[in-house]
């Protein structure tokens, strides 16, 4: 039996490895197209190590008439706000609907998670609108803003806030603490791996927001990464070499994200998928 059991995990650990490489292989394409010749770009077979490593792609990325650090800037500016913002809001909503005793508590929270499916694209025109009467159209604000509020944010945090005794909160309460003192000093401790795990995933979507940033900015000083990367198709042709040069580099803050808190992500919807 435990000779079976070992055969069955070397072959899940094999399988699990082979879809691994093929999820992995998109990417490595991908950066090395960037270090190739325009005519090598489509070889078949495929010629995954360059015969010679090309750097001027990457060089024009970043220094050419339109430099790629501008939408870095721009992308880090929205990502990182909505990130901050994101992760705060929802754990004070999340704080209302898992601590404090409300009539209608759980209905709200019905109605709150049935927006989840309403098509994002059904409010591009009421938001357009919005940010057009405020004079925020075609500001980062009208990506940022939005970028704050998240269903799903709320949704795991209060699952995880929920996995949390109620004995905890109720010794402060009389100790004398109310529910700022509590949420401030208390909960928001215990919660730093559902927020490190919320943190990533929201990054991920603002950096990799495309729509929002087409429909809601004009002026190519405010384009953010996504949108950078049209500048690379020309009305002939498309420089494939560029797009894949700048879209290595637009991975690399994700990467680099993922790294430091990728031991927070199990953890974190590990303890939301829990109810004590």
């Amino acid at each position: 039996m435990q000779l079976l059991t070992k055969t069955s995990r070397w072959w899940l650990t094999a399988l699990m490895a082979f879809f691994a490489i093929i999820m992995i292989l998109p990417f490595v394409w991908m950066f090395s197209t960037s270090f190739k010749t325009a005519a090598q770009v489509f070889e078949y077979p495929i010629r995954w190590i360059p015969s010679q490593w090309i750097w001027d792609h990457h060089i024009k990325v970043w220094t050419g008439p339109k430099s790629f650090a501008t939408y870095y800037l721009n992308s880090l500016k929205v990502s990182l706000i909505s990130t901050v913002g994101a992760t705060f809001l929802s754990a004070l909503a999340a704080y209302g609907f898992s601590r404090v005793a409300f009539k209608g508590r759980n209905a709200l929270f019905v109605v709150y998670l049935s927006m989840m499916m309403v098509p994002p694209q059904v409010l591009f025109v009421p938001k357009f609108l919005m940010f057009d009467s405020w004079g925020i159209y075609n500001t980062h604000w009208a990506l940022i803003l939005p970028g704050m509020f998240t269903i799903f944010g709320v949704f795991m945090m209060r699952q995880f806030f929920m996995s949390i005794p109620l004995e905890i909160t109720e010794s402060a309460f009389i100790d004398g603490a109310g529910h700022i003192r509590i949420f401030f000093r208390l909960i928001l401790p215990l919660a730093k791996p559902a927020l490190a795990t919320l943190a990533i995933i929201d990054f991920s979507w603002h950096w990799n927001d495309y729509e929002n940033a087409l429909v809601f900015l004009i002026d190519e000083s405010l384009y953010t990464v996504p949108l950078g990367l049209q500048n690379f198709i020309l009305e002939n042709n498309v420089d494939y070499n560029g797009m894949m040069a700048a879209a290595s580099a637009g991975i690399v803050p994700m990467l680099l994200v993922f790294i430091i808190g990728e031991r927070f992500i199990v953890q974190g919807i590990t303890n939301s998928a829990v109810k004590g």
